[in-house]
């Protein structure tokens, strides 16, 4: 009986570092994210350049023949904005 009291004590603190750590990694990781997010930031003003542009028609273009089509002609897009 002593060695299973020891082997489940043993389990419990396995369980919990493994949670603490992972849950350090998370938290680390959110913050690594945020302050990346927060800090840098895009070489151009507004994210598009010449050939960005003839891109993003292209896009546009692409995203509203597939609306329609999907729509059957009812559908309408308004905006198209980058998550």
């Amino acid at each position: 009986m002593e060695n299973l009291g020891t082997a489940f004590g043993l389990l419990l603190t396995g369980i919990i570092m493994v949670m603490i750590v992972l849950s350090l990694v998370v938290a680390l990781g959110n913050l690594l994210i945020n302050l990346t997010n927060k800090y840098m930031h895009d070489d151009t003003p507004d994210g598009t350049t010449k050939q960005g542009k003839r891109a993003n028609t292209r896009k546009v273009a692409a995203i509203t023949a597939a609306v329609d089509v999907i729509t059957q002609g009812q559908g309408r897009v308004e905006s198209i904005r980058k998550k």
